[in-house]
């Protein structure tokens, strides 16, 4: 497969990375983050440049499109139910606006479609040769959503 760049020179991507191309096109992008991409390169499986927003919550920014579904620290809503966040950027194909700090009239909506705790994690603290160890456990409550709409 042959990718073209802005100035119409031709270039082969591995195997590898096109068949990962593929699989993240097919499963919706997992938590909405692409990978990175040489500067000004198109992929020809995807031609069309979708609306996109970052929206900042639980003291993270997510890059999202419209249909992502990702996870976000705990959110107080109820399971089903509709939420709007504000928007620090919003663009789609060359044009993008930027917010001081957020874009006027701009929003997102998402639906929660999950609330649970995530995996187990362990925090362990030793020092040498003195016979301190310490393990915390500990379980990081999540939500997780599906964005429907993506204004401004």
């Amino acid at each position: 497969m042959v990718l073209v760049n802005i100035l119409g020179y031709e270039s082969a991507y591995s195997r590898k990375t096109l068949d990962l191309d593929k699989k993240i096109l097919r499963t919706g992008g997992g938590r909405g983050v692409l990978p990175a991409r040489p500067q000004g390169w198109i992929n020809s499986i995807s031609q069309t440049a979708m609306a996109y927003a970052v929206i900042k919550t639980g003291g993270k920014q997510y890059r999202i499109q419209e249909g992502d579904k990702f996870d976000v620290e705990k959110l107080d809503v109820e399971i089903d139910s509709e939420i709007k966040f504000d928007v620090l950027i919003v663009g789609e194909g060359e044009s993008v606006k930027i917010g001081a700090p957020l874009v006027e009239g701009a929003s997102v909506t998402a639906k929660v479609i999950n609330q649970y705790r995530g995996p187990k994690g362990v925090a362990f603290k030793f020092k040498r040769r003195k016979g301190f160890h310490k393990t915390k456990g500990f379980r990081r409550s999540l939500t997780t959503l599906e964005i429907t709409s993506i204004a401004g």
